[in-house]
């Protein structure tokens, strides 16, 4: 049931009980009432605010009322969300990711614009770059558990993980760091010419339609045009994204080319891939090993391929297992050296959801990875902080 119009308070009236940093006292939603924020999280910059406003978000007006209903009746402590009473959270890894996903949204509107310039995507490719090195076992567990169903920013969250992907790859095949910079690049931007179309597939029940199909097969050319006029010239970059949905075979598109340069065929495996394992609105996610099975299956021999699974692991962190031992586990960390991760336990052994987490190895027998685990309703909400704690960028 649709939030009538008269009841949505567009979010720059609220801005009295917003405060950067400061959790949120509400959801925000967009124009189509698909959820951009949730309750809890921050709007960590003014430029965040800006695309939000761009975005048609608004809030609903009940919680607006109770908001500053509270408010006033605590304006003698303070309370004011933001006033002198305002608790600043913690600013952690996790939410700089949740910035550069807004960052990214933030250059690709502007390069559908054509007000991007080649510095803004430089940056961009700088963040992610710096956001794995931080951590590349919390980059992997952003990428895998995807769990705030916020189908309108999957096009930036489904271009943020293939990039942490496919850095890893190039990395794991010992790739120059300019190589390297430009797959980051051309898997952040290689859907920049369908960005709209994909958020809408995300939430879509139905095949596409013939005109989706046509922007769909048109969105590789389009997409360079739109890079090259914002100033990218890594040819590399832009062969990547012109040719990431050609196939060796001459089946692909746009051209049915039957050489293409691995930039873009790790491109087309981390898209496929991330696309396997990221629920939608009427489809649930494949298990990361299951992706990887049909990953070899399609790449059958593929040296690229078996250099994206090494890279990231059968089992990569974020990925529900069952144990040996009967418990379900999340995967947590991959060991240098070491094929098997350490994980740390969500139940009982008896697979009931537990309290006491414990950090286990499965290369011990007891605790061996069995397979995914079958059910995961009972940890379908698993917030990072559970399993890593509190991290600083």
């Amino acid at each position: 049931m649709r939030v009538p119009l008269q009841e949505r308070v567009p979010i720059g009236e609220v801005r009295d009980l917003i405060a950067i940093g400061v959790s949120l006292p509400f959801s925000v939603l967009d124009a189509q009432e698909r959820l951009l924020l949730n309750e809890g999280q921050v709007i960590d910059s003014e430029r965040q605010m800006a695309l939000l406003t761009e975005r048609g978000a608004w809030v609903d007006r009940q919680f607006v009322e109770q908001r500053r209903g509270a408010t006033a009746g605590a304006a003698g402590a303070g309370a004011g969300a933001s006033g002198k009473g305002a608790v600043q959270r913690v600013v952690t890894l996790f939410d700089r990711w949740e910035r550069a996903l807004w960052d990214l949204d933030a250059v690709l509107r502007a390069t559908i614009k054509g007000e991007a310039a080649a510095a803004d995507w430089a940056t961009m490719v700088d963040e992610l770059t710096r956001l794995v090195d931080r951590d590349a076992d919390i980059a992997l567990f952003q990428a895998v558990r995807q769990e705030d169903r916020r189908f309108v920013l999957y096009p930036l969250a489904h271009a943020l993980h293939a990039a942490v992907i496919a850095l890893l790859t190039a990395r794991q095949a010992g790739w120059p760091v300019q190589r390297q910079r430009a797959v980051v690049g051309a898997a952040l931007s290689m859907n920049v010419a369908m960005l709209d179309l994909q958020a809408q597939m995300a939430e879509q029940d139905s095949p596409p339609t013939q005109r989706q199909l046509e922007v769909i097969r048109a969105h590789t050319l389009k997409g360079v045009q739109l890079l090259q006029a914002a100033g990218v010239s890594d040819f590399a970059w832009l062969r990547a994204v012109a040719e990431h949905h050609e196939r060796a075979d001459g089946s692909g598109y746009p051209r049915g080319l039957s050489e293409v340069c691995d930039e873009a065929r790790v491109l087309s495996m981390t898209d496929v891939y991330m696309a396997k394992i990221t629920p939608r609105a009427r489809r649930p996610p494949l298990a990361p090993v299951v992706a990887s099975r049909q990953l070899f299956q399609q790449e059958p021999g593929s040296p690229l391929a078996m250099t994206l699974i090494k890279a990231i692991g059968v089992h990569p962190p974020g990925c529900l297992v069952q144990l040996h031992s009967g418990q379900v586990a999340v995967v947590k960390q991959r060991p240098a050296g070491s094929p098997s991760p350490l994980a740390l336990t969500l139940s009982d052994r008896k697979g009931q959801p537990s309290v006491n987490a414990q950090t286990v190895d499965t290369a011990e027998p007891e605790h061996a990875i069995v397979g995914p685990c079958a059910d995961a309703t009972p940890f379908a909400r698993l917030l990072g902080e559970r399993v890593y704690g509190i991290v600083l960028p």
